[in-house]
């Protein structure tokens, strides 16, 4: 099996793996509990907290577990439009955000709150004069994404947050850094970023469990009330298993980030170069530099179709997307490469080539001959 799908789930490190399954059949004590079992499962969800926040260089108390990505970005997101509406109704985001930012902003526009899309160009860089003109004295937040997760663009977020507290100081800046957490460098702090979402089955960690960054001079309102776990801002018996799984894969993470991240670098631009040594008429949607992620390749195989062409390459045990695997199972082209300017012909031969710390040449090899034939024979059928 030669699995090139990280950007929708990675395979658990096998430490992860140990970890967990450990901890189901001993820490199965209630954190919220005062006898000992109890004591010694909160020590667990500290000790992870504490991995994470200085992974991310920032405060314990800043950190907040929820159940995943989607979660984390509703949460920092809704909660704030709710503290913030009366001071303004004006949000902006971009035209390539993930679908748990963009499916929240249309609930808002329903609610009367107006949406400012910026455009992005042809690479999916936002607009940053634009970004500048449409910041007003009633904008209340600003969502960006930090990796986007279909072209694997790196947007500049110290530019982004210098611009947003400059034009509106009061003007929250959250950042969508599901596929940037433990593949590509930020300084939250520096980078003057208000929220950030990341999740644990990105980064080799389990299902189940994300985490959000709140700066501490914030105090948002909960979305779900109960018993006030998580300092009541997300109440709810923690997930401790799938705290603890995930606190050990960023303690992995820390340990091999610099090292897997060159690995990978190197591997993305290996393989970029043999696809296009080896299959004609094809189009690169990625940058193969620094201003892209080197976790992500999306090309465009012209006159083929990108779902046909995946179960091609399943059938010879070769695992790749289309898009989001959050929409994929959708009827809609891909809203990110409408917006960096492709037409029909390329986005539907558009696949996605997610590479992780695992993969190595030789499977880089067999995939672009397994490619190079099944490219060839859709070909053949679709031009008959």
């Amino acid at each position: 099996m030669i699995y090139l799908d990280n950007c929708s789930t990675t395979r658990p490190r096998e430490e992860v793996a140990t970890v967990i399954a450990k901890s189901l059949l001993e820490d199965f004590g209630n954190p919220s509990s005062l006898h000992r079992l109890g004591i010694r499962a909160e020590k667990k969800i500290k000790e992870a907290r504490a991995i994470i926040s200085n992974f991310l260089n920032v405060e314990d108390r800043e950190i907040y577990f929820t159940s995943g990505g989607t979660e984390s970005n509703n949460l920092a997101i809704q909660s704030f439009v709710r503290k913030l509406s009366k001071k303004g109704m004006h949000i902006i985001t971009t035209k390539i955000e993930h679908p748990s930012v963009l499916n929240t902003m249309k609930f808002y526009e329903k609610q009367g709150f107006e949406i400012t899309y910026l455009d992005v160009d042809d690479k999916g860089y936002i607009s940053l004069s634009q970004l500048e003109n449409s910041m007003r004295d009633d904008t209340i937040l600003v969502a960006v994404m930090h990796v986007n997760n279909e072209i694997g663009i790196v947007e500049p977020i110290m530019e982004i947050g210098r611009i947003i507290k400059d034009k509106n100081p009061n003007t929250i800046f959250h950042v969508d850094g599901i596929q940037g957490f433990g593949k590509v460098d930020i300084e939250l702090k520096l980078g003057k970023v208000d929220s950030y979402s990341f999740s644990g089955h990105k980064v080799h960690g389990p299902k189940g469990i994300g985490g959000l960054f709140i700066d501490r001079k914030h105090d948002i309102e909960p979305v779900i009330f109960g018993g006030n776990q998580e300092r009541g801002i997300r109440s709810g018996t923690e997930n401790l298993t799938g705290i603890i799984g995930f606190g050990e894969a960023v303690r992995l993470a820390t340990e091999n980030y610099v090292k897997e991240r060159e690995h990978v670098k190197e591997l993305k631009s290996y393989f970029a170069d043999k696809i296009k040594a080896e299959i004609k008429d094809i189009r690169l949607n990625s940058r193969l530099d620094d201003k892209s992620s080197p976790y992500i390749l999306n090309i465009s195989f012209l006159d083929t179709r990108g779902e046909v062409l995946l179960h091609y390459l399943e059938e010879n045990g070769i695992y790749v997307s289309t898009s989001s695997a959050c929409s994929s199972r959708g009827t809609e082209k891909s809203h990110v490469l409408k917006s960096i300017g492709l037409g029909n012909r390329e986005i539907e031969g558009a696949i996605r080539f997610c590479f992780s710390y695992e993969n190595v040449k030789e499977e880089m090899d067999y995939t672009v001959e397994k490619l190079k034939a099944s490219v060839s024979e859709i070909r053949q059928i679709i031009l008959r």
